[in-house]
């Protein structure tokens, strides 16, 4: 997907610079590339056969932004999480800092709501490790 330019936005910089601090506590980090994105890979959007619904939201976003939106959705099953992260080794490197932030912020604001409770502490704990990376 990340092939394919386009000049559709998925996440934007002035989302990023505002949400990471206030949700994660840490400023925004910098982009070091951006991609394109489906920007909702979670597991209800996916088939198998291997098929992404739900692309309304697709654009620009920082690069392993959906690697990062799959693992964020995988907290509650260890095991799962960790083969996301092999299979997407972008998951906890340098590159995807601020793809991980800006993930971990949107689902942070989405338990201020009062979706995804019982994902919470897993979000907390996934920012408190951005927090120290």
């Amino acid at each position: 997907m990340a092939a394919v330019g386009t000049d559709r936005v998925a996440v934007r910089q002035r989302y990023m610079e505002r949400a990471i601090p206030e949700s994660v506590g840490i400023p925004a980090p910098a982009v070091s590339c951006w991609t394109t994105a489906h920007a909702d890979v979670h597991w209800a959007n996916l088939t198998e056969p291997l098929r992404l619904l739900d692309w309304e939201g697709w654009g620009k976003a920082p690069k392993g932004f959906d690697a990062a939106t799959l693992y964020a959705y995988s907290l509650l099953q260890p095991d799962t999480a960790a083969r996301v992260r092999d299979a997407f080794p972008v998951v906890g490197s340098t590159a995807s800092l601020a793809a991980e932030a800006a993930v971990c912020a949107q689902l942070l604001q989405t338990v201020v709501g009062g979706d995804n409770l019982v994902v919470e502490d897993q979000f907390r704990n996934w920012a408190e490790e951005l927090r120290h990376r």
